[in-house]
């Protein structure tokens, strides 16, 4: 029954990249981003000292044309010259598209591994962080943070690659014609750090915080969504408009003070490099008249041009940081999710191949927070294979947090739960939920069609089984009347459905799974008279041979179940069926005489 179940290679690549993302350390997380590729875009490399040959050999050409401008010919020399440079510049063409077509492959080929790996630890991180964290934080991370990291890399490679083939090229050229220019070009270097490092804490400090603002306003546009229902109803537009406006001008705040260091930082780098690059021009043409270095006018011409060559690629390198910088706070922004260490593990756990759907509470409590009251305080309960099992009290009882510890979203601090005899701490959790189908109080459908809906995550199957699974819901003659039948698009979050269809929807998607565990929570609470009357009969049909363990705040759903367990603080007050726990005039007749009169 259960044995231990290999990984998936295709999940184990996504959990385990061939990287390593430190959030305390971004600058080298983007180095180990690009290791596994190093021998790929060293071969791009090899492309650059081609493709921008033209930029580093087309100055030794114009120098050498006017040389033999100076000294009257011969008119040969030129047109091989000529017929030089168009080689140079024709070839330009191929070889960018190659480049582009190498480099860029990598740049989105990675863009797809770093969001993969995300969705992949998002599937592992616990119910308790995603409790914590946005679902639109997690969007922002996922979409706006990769796509700047994707970013970063299609806007640096090209510059930086061109840079260090031009740089080399410049140099290598003058030491063979000028060497005693070298060092004037050496001066160059310190300059362009000096103004890097005058800016570069103050861009990464304002790139964070302009980076948590961001994430800031989509935590409260997903709020303002999600809340858009109970604004209108209750007039409170403005409110909301208010509410946001206040994020927005945090984030342009934020933002405009980001480009302000990003604009002092690009017109110091203009100014300090083309001061230099006119020093250059200057010296060489006053050593070339002092005669105190033999440089010929077309020297002077090539020493210059290098010069604005080398000054301009680093200006263009510097006007890079910006880029970098923000592409460093998303790679700080992904590790964030990647190192967050609340996991639930499965790996190596046994494998459930069937499920009878026994438990047994064996003293169980669960403590959130050190300090705070127990949600359950030392629970032991029994449920056998086929029991359906009601669970009922006030608010903060302990329901929720005992369905929780049920599915494996919560961990017992002490105790343990037992799923046919095995501890739920020694198993595959995945596995054991692919026996479990959940109803909840609100269904959580999703934008396709009812097809689409009703056999999520099943593969292969025929409209004959799903539409027996709509007759079981009630929810057959629903379909029927649809324009499109199976094929109706339902809308986001089935829009365009009521509640009793959406939850009968719901209830066929968990018959067609043919579940040993089912799981009631507040199915019908939020549903009329009659649409609760087409649920309570479908979720009867569905119950039928599994077992089942249900919540509910209305106790007229749970009349049937074979016991009802009454909670109080984390407690077991009661224990037995209806009609038992009426007779006993307990918590439970009280809470029934409540249900009654509210009626």
């Amino acid at each position: 029954m259960f044995t231990a179940e290999p990984s998936k290679a295709a999940a184990e690549a996504a959990l385990n990249p061939p990287w390593h993302l430190e959030s305390s350390r971004p600058g080298r997380s983007i180095w180990r981003l690009i290791a596994p590729s190093k021998r790929r875009l060293l071969g791009v490399l090899g492309i650059f000292v081609v493709k921008d040959s033209a930029l580093w050999l087309l100055p030794v050409i114009t120098g050498a044309v006017i040389d033999t401008v100076v000294a009257g010919g011969p008119l040969s020399t030129i047109g091989w010259l000529a017929l030089a440079a168009l080689v140079l510049l024709a070839q330009v063409f191929p070889t960018h598209v190659l480049f582009t077509r190498i480099y860029m492959s990598w740049v989105r080929t990675l863009g797809a591994e770093l969001r993969n790996a995300l969705s992949s630890r998002l599937q592992v991180l616990s119910i308790g962080y995603h409790n914590r964290v946005s679902a639109a934080v997690i969007q922002t991370k996922v979409v706006r943070d990769v796509e700047n990291i994707e970013l970063m890399f299609s806007q640096v490679g090209n510059p930086i690659g061109s840079a260090l083939v031009v740089l080399t090229g410049a140099i290598v050229m003058t030491a063979v014609n000028v060497p005693e220019f070298l060092p004037v070009f050496a001066a160059a270097v310190p300059a362009a750090v000096m103004v890097w490092w005058a800016t570069h804490r103050s861009s990464a400090r304002r790139n964070e915080e302009f980076r948590r603002q961001v994430e800031q306003l989509s935590r409260r546009v997903g709020e303002m969504a999600a809340l858009l229902p109970i604004t209108r109803a209750h007039g409170l537009e403005s409110v909301a408009v208010r509410d946001l406006a206040a994020d927005t001008e945090r984030v342009r705040a934020g933002g405009l003070s980001v480009d302000m260091v990003n604009g002092r930082f690009g017109a110091a780098s203009w100014v300090v490099m083309q001061m230099l690059a006119a020093l250059s021009l200057v010296a060489a043409g006053a050593l070339a008249v002092l005669g105190w270095v033999p440089i010929t006018a077309g020297q002077v011409v090539l020493l210059g041009t290098y010069f604005t060559t080398l000054t301009n690629s680093i200006l263009m390198l510097l006007n890079l940081m910006p880029i970098v910088t923000r592409g460093r706070e998303s790679v700080r922004s992904l590790a964030e999710v990647l190192e967050e260490p609340d996991l639930e593990l499965n790996d190596g756990k046994a494998h459930v191949a069937v499920v009878d759907g026994a438990f047994r509470f064996e003293h169980v409590s669960v403590q959130y927070a050190p300090g705070e009251r127990p949600a359950l305080d030392n629970l032991s309960l029994t449920i056998a294979p086929g029991e359906t099992v009601a669970f009922v009290g006030a608010s903060g009882s302990g329901k929720s947090t005992l369905i929780n510890v049920v599915l494996g979203f919560v961990r017992p601090t002490r105790g343990r739960v037992l799923l046919d005899g095995h501890d739920l701490e020694t198993l595959d959790l995945r596995t054991v939920r692919r026996s479990i189908s959940v109803v909840p109080q609100e269904s959580v459908l999703f934008e396709g069609t009812v097809r689409d809906n009703v056999t999520y995550g099943l593969s292969a199957v025929d409209d004959a089984r799903v539409e027996e699974a709509l007759q079981q819901a009630n929810a057959v003659q629903l379909v029927r009347d649809m324009p499109h039948g199976l094929d109706t698009v339902i809308g986001d979050r089935g829009a365009r459905l009521s509640g009793g269809q959406r939850q009968r929807i719901a209830i066929a998607r968990a018959l067609i799974r043919d579940p040993r565990i089912l799981v009631l929570d507040e199915a019908t609470s939020a549903l009329d008279n009659q649409s609760e009357r087409d649920v309570q009969e479908a979720l009867e049909r569905l119950m039928t041979n599994r077992t089942t363990l249900v919540v509910a705040h209305r106790l007229t759903t749970v009349m049937n179940a074979d016991r009802i367990v009454v909670l109080d603080a984390g407690n077991i007050v009661e224990i037995g069926s209806h009609d038992d726990l009426l007779a006993r005039q307990g918590a439970y007749a009280t809470l029934w005489r409540l249900a009654f009169r509210a009626a």
